[in-house]
């Protein structure tokens, strides 16, 4: 029983993680239709400047703040020069976000260097909680309650709010958007914003739990993200996190019992569902929430 628990909150620790860098690539495709791989050489900077400022401040979160505001402002630039360009075109969006992915996360070699970074635990975050002899780290549960906040409060900005419904209008009809009056170029950019920031904080909430952090996790954690997003169903955010849960506790209960299978695990998932169910588990078109 100890293992299985252990095993489980692990996995829906690692689950909420991916569904933050998943999450933004979800609202990023729904309304804008872009297939953005630089999303995860946001993820490796939110991951290296929330390490870093947490070194030089031991504030973990003026760490978490500062790795958003950096993620904002690159996805800000992202947005305005290289894809608001490639809008309709997913060719070279493709090709686009790629190179800036890889642009990304080389530039993190000229400010940290080449090499991987250790990061420690905040002490307030470090230890164990224990229940009948079962032993849980404090910081997954930390990531846990992180993760289901973050994830009712895209629900409810989603369905509760009067942006949200611009939003998911946006989704199903940008023109019809546009005809009434709303800025759509506007939205986009929130939109985009809003996933630059899960991504970067994505990023912040990994340093410390991985322990380690290095350049090249961004294409890792950008493929494992679109493979989350297609189980789920492009577009739909309750699909991403489903998947995400999905993919992270199978994925922590493989590593434990069939380690030499742990890597195609993914892609078995991948394929069982689309052979299965092409959209995704959750996916409609159309569908934000």
């Amino acid at each position: 029983m100890e293992v299985f628990i252990n095993l489980l909150v692990n996995g829906v620790s690692t689950g909420l993680l991916i569904f933050l860098l998943a999450a933004g690539l979800t609202l990023i495709f729904g309304l804008m239709s872009v297939l953005n791989f630089a999303h995860g050489g946001l993820f490796v900077w939110g991951a290296f400047s929330g390490a870093w400022i947490f070194k030089e401040t031991n504030s973990f979160l003026l760490a978490i703040a500062g790795a958003i505001a950096i993620g904002m402002a690159l996805g800000w630039v992202l947005e305005r020069f290289l894809i608001r360009p490639v809008y309709g075109n997913h060719v070279r969006q493709l090709l686009i976000t790629l190179g800036g992915m890889l642009v990304l996360s080389e530039s993190i070699k000229i400010f940290w260097g080449p090499n991987p970074i250790r990061v420690n635990l905040p002490a307030w975050l470090e230890g164990s909680y224990q229940f009948d002899g079962i032993i849980i780290i404090k910081y997954r549960v930390f990531v846990i309650v992180v993760g289901l906040l973050l994830y009712l409060a895209l629900w409810l900005l989603l369905s509760r709010t009067q942006i949200g419904l611009m939003i998911r209008a946006g989704v199903l009809d940008k023109e019809m958007v546009q005809a009434l009056g709303i800025n759509v170029k506007g939205l986009f950019t929130f939109v985009f914003l809003l996933g630059a920031a899960l991504a970067a904080l994505g990023g912040a909430l990994l340093a410390p739990y991985s322990g380690v952090v290095f350049a090249e996790m961004g294409m890792q954690y950008a493929i494992l993200a679109f493979i989350v997003v297609i189980i789920g169903g492009m577009g739909s955010l309750q699909g991403s996190a489903l998947a995400s849960l999905i993919v992270g506790v199978a994925g922590a209960f493989m590593a434990y019992y069939m380690p030499d299978l742990s890597l195609a695990l993914n892609m078995l998932l991948l394929a069982i569902v689309l052979l299965v169910k092409p959209t995704g588990l959750m996916g409609e078109k159309g569908s934000a929430v």
